[in-house]
């Protein structure tokens, strides 16, 4: 009998994130790893992403800043919010920077 193993697709994105004046936690780390992963879905050329994390003073509410930037083959895409939790920001951001990719995308097909 055959054993067939199923392979993850592997992230050659490499990701940096870099916490600023700050620790950020393991779980944090996880959490935005697996979420800009997500965007090799919308776009194959992504090189690399440079996730930026940080605490805007003064301390108010929305005070957790997160900007994604995106090194992708004949260009770059950016995305930055700021929210209440750095997972609400970083989701926004993913998002921010699906529909751009999306739209980058149609753009070559288009040329």
């Amino acid at each position: 009998m055959l054993i067939r193993e199923q392979k993850k697709k592997e992230v050659n994105m490499d990701i940096r994130i870099q916490a600023i004046h700050f620790d950020a936690t393991e779980q944090l780390e996880a959490f935005t790893r697996k979420k800009v992963s997500k965007l090799e879905q919308y776009f194959d050329g992504i090189i690399s992403a440079e996730v930026t994390l940080k605490v805007v003073k003064p301390e108010t509410a929305n005070n957790k800043q997160a900007g994604i930037l995106l090194n992708i083959k004949n260009g770059e895409c950016f995305a930055e919010k700021v929210n209440d939790s750095f997972e609400e920001s970083v989701d926004e951001c993913v998002e921010a920077l699906e529909k751009q990719l999306v739209k980058f995308k149609e753009k070559i097909r288009t040329k």
